[in-house]
């Protein structure tokens, strides 16, 4: 015995939401979105001679200039010399300080959108140390950041003056009974 198919008040097939497999084995793909465009270096890789006085405290000492770097890419949470004192350490006794660099450089593209160019943030700082820190040096000053001021004092110079702990008095001295 056959049962008559009802057609009227029936209600078309929910359709997958997007990204959700069809049961086809096929994810219904949802239509693109626009990304960012990322921005290019402000200077070359090996544009190092741009800042002859940066290229020399670089080549010499690049814990300072690292440190520099680090501290105005860590919203001064790490000190210049805190983190240029950990760089040559571990410059020393293994020789992977790039590693270190690498993660700034890495955190300072995301800051501020820049491309990944010409390689991978490692790659750059493996085969070129010198040069990667000294574009990552004209970035942030061709950005208004003065290296040699440190963030809190690039801070008060740019007006957004940051808020300090109040200091607390020392307590009385003298003898007492």
């Amino acid at each position: 015995m056959e049962y008559p198919k009802q057609t009227s008040g029936m209600a078309p097939p929910p359709q997958p939401a997007p990204g959700y497999p069809t049961g086809t084995g096929y994810p219904h793909v949802a239509p693109p979105y626009a990304l960012p465009q990322q921005q290019a270096w402000s200077t070359g890789l090996c544009d190092c001679f741009d800042d002859v006085n940066n290229c020399c405290l670089t080549c010499w000492c690049p814990c300072i200039t690292f440190g520099q770097i680090a501290e105005i890419v860590d919203r001064g949470n790490t000190s210049c010399g805190t983190a240029g004192g950990l760089y040559i350490l571990l410059a020393c006794l293994t020789g992977c300080q790039w590693i270190y660099a690498c993660t700034y450089r890495s955190r300072m593209r995301m800051e501020y959108n820049l491309q990944e160019v010409p390689c991978a943030d490692c790659c750059v700082h493996f085969c070129c140390e010198g040069c990667a820190l000294c574009q990552m040096s004209r970035e942030l000053k061709n950005r208004g950041w003065d290296l040699s001021l440190g963030y809190r004092l690039n801070l008060e110079r740019r007006g957004g003056m940051i808020q300090l702990p109040a200091a607390i008095p020392p307590p009385p001295q003298g003898m007492i009974r």
